[in-house]
């Protein structure tokens, strides 16, 4: 289902602006996480579901929506869910007076974010020549890198100003943003005439063992970038307070930096993939990513001037797979069943981003949330989170299903 009546660059634009104003939102939980923690009096582990349960919300409810898309067109569910993470935003800032509520909303926000990333992604990539595919899908990809930083920039810049809920009413009107750039900007499609997904469907996808070399990989991608991205305000904050440095004074600034290194970092990723082929690329840039994790959370006592350098390399890194691996999902998977492929990928590797945070909180409450080795225990965890996608690919490609050149 090719859009005619859209440049195939007009339409990547329009979709990644669209990514971006539905993820207005998305970092207000990690940024403001220190005030509600110390407002709600929570511990480590609880800041951890806190902000982990967006993901939890997210992987219920992907499977359906994502799997959805092989039926209906994506457009449709794009809307629907975008319109309900507004609606969630909206409800944070008006109810959530504790951990509980707090919990729902959130949860809620990340199944709106369920049937927005991937649907978004599939119904941009039905509207595109093949050619184009591979490409338009690295942009659009990066541009949620795009998003997550505008959303710690803004949030830097707003949070003295206004009381907490009045950011997520902010973030609410981005997502009402979002429904009308694509509700006015994207031509309708055709709902397939195919029948509803079967076991069958599910049967194939869960035995392509290349499928579930990439959502393996998604998994421990996941579990580090979001591990990361829920606890690095908070670790500057308890930098500062540590050795008050100007590099750590305002870490919504370096968390933003950070996360926008997430663009050219996966656009090159994949570009490096197809030029190397994704399996000698991931194999080299998975181990990375682990291997500065460790020396992040080794390098806990250095001066902030030394180590905030090591963090933006660190963010960088993490990202260099991302791109390859969802585009090698998509590239690699029939049309017909892309849209269960993708519901697959991203349940099994926001499982990932659920786990990422919650086990960091963990760690955090274990070894001291006031002391080095309790922050150094956390970036363990990140290492462990990629650690264990590089297994999953190398085990699966071991039982006879290599990831090649693309």
């Amino acid at each position: 289902m090719t859009d005619t009546t859209r440049a195939p660059l007009a339409l990547v634009a329009l979709f990644c602006a669209a990514e971006t104003f539905s993820m207005a939102g998305f970092a207000l939980v990690p940024s403001l996480l220190p005030r509600l923690s110390e407002q709600w009096s929570l511990s480590a582990t609880e800041g951890g579901w806190l902000g982990g349960i967006f993901f939890l919300g997210y992987i219920l409810a992907v499977p359906l929506l994502v799997s959805l898309t092989d039926r209906l067109d994506a457009r449709r569910v794009y809307l629907a869910c975008a319109g309900l993470s507004g609606i969630a935003l909206a409800g944070f800032a008006s109810l959530a007076d504790s951990l509980s509520a707090a919990l729902c909303w959130w949860s809620l926000a990340g199944l709106g974010l369920a049937g927005t990333y991937m649907p978004g992604l599939k119904a941009m990539t039905d509207r595109l020549p093949v050619a184009v595919q591979s490409r338009a899908t690295a942009f659009y990809t990066a541009t949620f890198g795009v998003g997550v930083g505008l959303s710690y920039l803004w949030i830097e810049l707003l949070q003295g100003l206004m009381p907490w809920p009045s950011l997520f009413a902010v973030a609410a009107a981005g997502a009402a943003l979002s429904v009308l750039l694509v509700w006015r900007g994207v031509s309708p499609g055709k709902s397939s005439l195919r029948p509803r997904v079967g076991h069958g469907q599910w049967r194939n996808v869960l035995h392509d063992r290349r499928i579930l070399a990439f959502c393996g990989g998604y998994f421990g991608h996941n579990w580090e970038l979001f591990g990361f991205r829920a606890w690095l305000v908070a670790y500057l904050t308890w930098m500062h307070a540590m050795s008050p440095d100007a590099w750590t004074a305002r870490p919504g600034w370096i968390a933003a930096l950070a996360t926008f290194l997430a663009v050219p970092a996966s656009i090159l990723g994949n570009e490096g993939a197809q030029h190397w082929g994704r399996k000698r690329w991931l194999q080299c840039v998975m181990p990375l990513s682990c291997i500065l994790a460790l020396i992040v959370g080794l390098s806990g006592s250095q001066s902030s001037r030394l180590l905030v350098p090591v963090i933006l390399v660190y963010a960088a890194s993490m990202n260099l797979d991302s791109a390859a691996l969802t585009a090698g999902l998509l590239t690699e998977t029939p049309p017909e069943q892309r849209g269960t492929a993708l519901a697959l990928y991203s349940s099994i590797g926001f499982a990932g981003g659920f786990i990422g945070p919650v086990a960091f909180g963990a760690a955090l409450d274990a070894f001291g949330r006031n002391t080095h080795a309790g922050w150094a225990a956390g970036f363990v965890t990140l290492a462990c989170g990629v650690g264990c996608g590089r297994w999953a690919i190398g085990r699966i490609e071991s039982q006879g299903s290599g990831i090649g050149r693309q």
